[in-house]
């Protein structure tokens, strides 16, 4: 039987895009009796930011940052290439402060910046609003490639986040990652649609403008897959969940439907 510390942290990692701050509110109403749970979720927190490619603002700078494993200096300090810049971040807060100067070096330092030029160039024409960063991983002997886009409308009680991921490797020229989509719609219901797409492909000119073209293509014939599948459910399960006409297979006049007598005018029935 799970704990509830354990408990607890599964309804942070469950948190919907946007949503981690109600998600808190939720928990300490939920164990108000056991208040030291909430100062125990540091690392929950922190595996949710990293993973769901939280996005944070730097101070006195517009440009949103952000935090993964990927860019984390360790001890809760992250880096971004495009700001050259080194940040702390409070996991539970989702803030940045003591922001420093960080220069860029090693092996892979030419090729995260001509790879990062390009992707902007890429989200910047094909996302209204995106957030993407370029590191160094693996003793700098890789490179991930991370676009991450929210879109938040609470008062229309929805939310959605994409996500995706790529791993670069030069020696091989493979380039591996995925897609996820996570959108949370919450008026008068709750229905999430969570999507995992792995993808593989391989850029052979090792450019940073050679793979910003393979995400480009891979990212554009997914989104073409998601267009078809919405359409489908729509034409076809929506639609087989109810009668496209009432059992007498005669549409309601609804000018009428005052006037109708139950069982006689909409159901067929005798008249006494």
């Amino acid at each position: 039987m799970a704990s509830s510390l354990e408990t607890i942290e599964s309804f942070v990692e469950g948190a919907p895009p946007g949503e981690l701050a109600d998600v808190i509110n939720d928990i300490k109403a939920l164990t108000i009796h056991e208040p030291q749970l909430v100062t125990k979720l540091g690392p929950a927190f922190e595996k949710y930011n990293e993973e769901q490619f939280v996005t944070v603002k730097l101070p006195g700078s517009s440009q949103q940052v952000i935090i993964s494993s990927h860019s984390s200096l360790g001890d809760g300090r992250y880096f971004d290439v495009e700001t050259s810049s080194s940040f702390a971040f409070d996991h539970a807060t989702q803030k940045a402060s003591n922001v420093s100067s960080y220069v860029l070096e090693g092996p892979q330092a030419d090729l995260v910046k001509s790879t990062l030029k390009s992707v902007s160039a890429y989200v910047k024409e094909h996302f209204p609003s995106a957030s993407y960063g370029v590191y160094p991983i693996e003793d700098d002997s890789k490179v991930a490639i991370i676009i991450v886009a929210n879109k938040y409308s609470p008062n229309n009680f929805w939310n959605g986040r994409w996500r995706s991921l790529y791993i670069f490797d030069p020696s091989s020229g493979s380039l591996e990652g995925g897609i996820k989509v996570d959108v949370h719609y919450y008026e008068d219901g709750n229905v999430r649609l969570l999507t995992n797409k792995p993808t593989t492909g391989s850029v052979s000119s090792g450019t940073g403008a050679g793979i910003a073209k393979e995400i480009a293509a891979v990212e554009k014939k997914y989104q073409e897959e998601l267009n078809r599948g919405f359409t489908n459910l729509s034409e076809g399960a929506f639609k087989g969940l109810r009668r496209q006409l009432p059992v007498t297979r005669q549409k309601i006049e609804w000018d009428k439907v005052a006037s109708y007598r139950v069982g006689q005018d909409i159901g067929g029935g005798s008249r006494r």
